[in-house]
């Protein structure tokens, strides 16, 4: 199973999930990506100082999110709902291929996930019909309209957001290294739950 692990710059969460999982899992196939990451980076020194605490070495340069990553991936565990959230948007194609690493190794919120799935694919598909209709309207009125038309959706969708767990790895960038090894520490019990779920 090829996997991919997404945080926002590359620098912090995905590539200490990445480090971990080689580690304790050596033959895995894994990249990391950043949502908003620059190319050819190298991870945040705090990150580099907490995995050689473990004995883990990590020889690191941040890359974005490309179309040609998620091809490749046959999973993509990102760290945040909004990291995945993101994803759909704007990678809607691998919609099949998003998780929060929680939410994949705890199976808890499958449900909610599915009809929020469902929800957002059938509100894109309302907008553009408006859009389509009524593409004389000046820009203004148009957004108005869609505004109006689409309320209802929009307050449903909420609704099933606020239904999710947290499935969010904490972000320790610009902390302490006491609140890297916190991070640390986080992705280690569920990386050790995605090895178990992987092999079995």
């Amino acid at each position: 199973m090829k996997i991919l692990f997404v945080c926002t710059g590359n620098t912090c969460r995905s590539p200490m999930a990445k480090a971990l999982l080689k580690h304790k899992m050596p033959e895995a196939e894994v990249q990391s990506a950043g949502i908003f990451a620059g190319p050819n980076q190298r991870a945040n020194e705090n990150t580099i100082r907490v995995l050689k605490k473990q004995n883990i070495e990590i020889n690191h340069q941040t890359q974005p999110v490309t179309e040609e990553l998620l091809f490749w991936a046959d999973i993509v565990l990102t760290m945040t709902s909004q990291h995945k959230q993101s994803l759909m948007m704007d990678f809607p194609n691998f919609q099949e291929k998003y998780y929060t690493l929680k939410e994949f190794v705890s199976d808890a919120d499958k449900k909610v996930w599915e009809e929020l799935k469902k929800a957002n694919a059938n509100l894109e598909e309302k907008r553009l019909q408006i859009i389509q209709q009524h593409k004389n309207l000046p820009q203004h009125q148009l957004n108005q309209l869609i505004e109006e038309k689409l309320h209802e959706d929009l307050i449903y969708i909420r609704s099933l957001e606020s239904n999710l767990i947290s499935y969010d790895v904490s972000d320790p960038f610009g902390g302490d290294l006491q609140v890297y090894q916190k991070t640390l520490k986080e992705l280690d019990e569920h990386i050790d739950m995605l090895i178990k779920k992987i092999k079995r």
